[in-house]
């Protein structure tokens, strides 16, 4: 079986986490998920595709203009994989940075843990 978990942390950034359309969000997480899957961050964690969304969308209606970067390629194995990120206004340095490390199982996320770096 080849290992998607690099694909699917930049599935997850761009497809889910960067997509503004609502219903192109949901469509890009039914297929980047597992329908039981957990996003946990700082404002708690979030258990099922709905949940996942929810989370997601509250967070971008906090930042409505910005976007998403990777700062360096994933670095994945066994099903773990971690991807460093940036967020913020396009065409400039992100104002908020962090790390994605993300589980996969059946071939979907099944977690994601977001770490914040330091401000």
């Amino acid at each position: 079986m080849v290992d998607r978990t690099d694909l699917l942390l930049k599935q997850h950034l761009y497809t889910v986490f960067g997509e503004r359309d609502a219903s192109k969000r949901r469509a890009a997480i039914a297929v980047v998920w597992n329908k039981d899957g957990v996003f946990i961050c700082r404002l708690g964690a979030f258990a099922g595709l709905g949940s996942i969304d929810a989370a997601i969308r509250s967070i971008q209606e906090q930042f409505p203009h910005f976007v998403c970067s990777e700062l360096s390629a994933p670095e994945c194995f066994h099903g773990i994989g971690r991807l460093a990120w940036g967020y913020g206004l396009p065409n400039e340095l992100p104002q908020i940075t962090g790390l994605n490390i993300g589980v996969v199982s059946n071939n979907r996320l099944s977690a994601l843990y977001t770490f914040l770096d330091p401000l």
